[in-house]
Protein backbone atom coordinates (compact mmCIF):
# COMPACT_ATOMS: atom_id res chain seq x y z
CA UNK A 1 0.00 0.00 0.00
CA UNK A 2 2.81 2.45 0.92
CA UNK A 3 4.53 1.70 -2.36
CA UNK A 4 1.39 2.49 -4.38
CA UNK A 5 0.85 5.76 -2.50
CA UNK A 6 4.49 6.70 -3.12
CA UNK A 7 4.12 6.09 -6.86
CA UNK A 8 0.89 8.10 -6.99
CA UNK A 9 2.53 11.02 -5.18
CA UNK A 10 5.54 10.85 -7.51
CA UNK A 11 3.31 10.91 -10.60
CA UNK A 12 1.34 13.87 -9.23
CA UNK A 13 4.55 15.79 -8.48
CA UNK A 14 5.87 15.14 -11.98
CA UNK A 15 2.53 16.22 -13.44
CA UNK A 16 2.55 19.42 -11.37
CA UNK A 17 6.11 20.24 -12.44
CA UNK A 18 5.20 19.58 -16.06
CA UNK A 19 2.06 21.72 -16.04
CA UNK A 20 3.24 24.55 -13.74
CA UNK A 21 7.04 24.75 -13.81
CA UNK A 22 7.22 28.33 -12.48
CA UNK A 23 5.27 27.80 -9.25
CA UNK A 24 6.91 24.38 -8.78
CA UNK A 25 10.33 26.03 -8.99
CA UNK A 26 9.25 28.64 -6.44
CA UNK A 27 8.15 25.89 -4.05
CA UNK A 28 11.42 23.99 -4.51
CA UNK A 29 13.42 27.17 -3.94
CA UNK A 30 11.44 27.91 -0.78
CA UNK A 31 12.09 24.42 0.55
CA UNK A 32 15.80 24.75 -0.27
CA UNK A 33 15.98 28.12 1.46
CA UNK A 34 14.27 26.66 4.53
CA UNK A 35 16.68 23.73 4.70
CA UNK A 36 19.67 26.08 4.30
CA UNK A 37 18.33 28.28 7.11
CA UNK A 38 18.00 25.24 9.40
CA UNK A 39 21.62 24.22 8.81
CA UNK A 40 22.79 27.82 9.24
CA UNK A 41 21.00 28.01 12.58
CA UNK A 42 22.50 24.69 13.69
CA UNK A 43 25.95 26.09 12.85
CA UNK A 44 25.24 29.24 14.87
CA UNK A 45 24.06 27.11 17.79
CA UNK A 46 27.23 25.02 17.88
CA UNK A 47 29.39 28.10 17.35
CA UNK A 48 27.76 29.79 20.34
CA UNK A 49 28.00 26.57 22.34
CA UNK A 50 31.75 26.41 21.73
CA UNK A 51 32.31 29.99 22.89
Amino acid sequence: MKKAVGWIVLVLVIYYIGTSPGPAADIAQGIGDGVAEIFRNIGVFFSNLAD
